[in-house]
């Protein structure tokens, strides 16, 4: 069935460049629509969002878990519409619709790990930080990457976020080279907040419940020297553009307890989460793996 692979590709490709040069409001409207078809239409995902919003807002009504999974669909079919103008499209359109505001210096070439948490916009901050970065003669960003299951889309994916000079590392690459990446003064961008499995991963509290969480950021840390800071990309007020918040380098971090230090990060995320709570990946199994004899939070 290579050739039912191959039309699909071929259509899915067509499509992302006919939205990427499409007005803008155009990507939005549609990517809403999506989103509502998402959220209206049984598919096991769907499922998904409701019982991640159950257990992390249990005094929610079922009327309010349902309107903030509907809003939540709307805004993730947006984001998916909005990918064709950050992947495709030119640096302009990309910074038109995203700004950095930044709390660092973002010319220093410090070693520095970019925490960043799964919202709607991840991929539009990762996007505009390349583009001004191959404008200013700053570090570049490199953005550490899970293999997806199409291996014609994760080529083209890591060619599209690659294109302003970023880099693209597999999960999978050896530690040194993370290191030695780090040390050069690039940014390495980390979203931890993603199930990945019992390796290198503890159980730490999120929205109070046991959650698998992996350990990297407060090693990477610490063997490489480097500051640690937030980076959410967060919708604007009104709802045409996005803004890319970077921090301050957390305090005390890394400490000597990684389990500590994996657990402080879950709680600025979940603080970050709190704030903007349709903004968040709820369509991921945040709670897939449970501690030894725990039942699955997903049947």
């Amino acid at each position: 069935m290579a050739w039912l692979s191959n039309l699909f590709n071929f259509l899915a490709l067509s499509l992302l460049r006919l939205f990427a040069f499409l007005p803008y409001s155009i990507n939005v409207y549609v990517g809403y629509g999506l989103g509502w078809l998402g959220a209206h239409i049984p598919n096991s995902r769907a499922k998904v969002v409701k019982t991640n919003l159950r257990l992390c807002f249990p005094n929610l009504s079922e009327k309010e878990v349902n309107a903030l999974a509907l809003e939540h669909w709307k805004l993730f079919g947006r984001s998916v519409l909005e990918r064709s103008r950050i992947w495709l499209g030119s640096g302009k359109q990309i910074t038109d619709i995203v700004t950095i505001d930044s709390a660092i210096t973002l010319g220093d070439r410090k070693p520095r790990l970019l925490i960043n948490p799964h919202f709607v916009g991840l991929e539009g901050g990762f996007m505009a930080l390349s583009v001004l970065a191959s404008q200013h003669d700053w570090p570049r960003g490199a953005g550490l990457y899970q293999n997806m299951k199409n291996p014609f889309f994760n080529q083209k994916m890591i060619e599209w976020r690659n294109r302003f000079g970023g880099k693209s590392i597999e999960r999978q690459s050896r530690l040194r080279d993370l290191i030695r990446e780090i040390q050069t003064g690039n940014f390495i961008f980390i979203a931890p907040d993603i199930d990945l499995g019992p390796r290198d991963s503890v159980f730490v509290p999120f929205f109070g419940i046991q959650t698998n969480t992996i350990t990297s950021v407060s090693r990477l840390a610490r063997l490489s020297g480097a500051e640690v800071c937030l980076m959410t990309t967060t919708l604007n007020k009104d709802r045409k553009s996005y803004t890319c918040h970077i921090s301050e380098p957390l305090p005390n971090f890394p400490s000597d307890d990684v389990e500590k230090d994996t657990a402080r990060l879950n709680q600025y995320i979940e603080e970050l989460v709190r704030e903007r709570p349709a903004e968040y990946y709820w369509v991921h199994k945040r709670f897939k793996h449970r501690p030894p004899g725990g039942a699955s939070l997903y049947d």
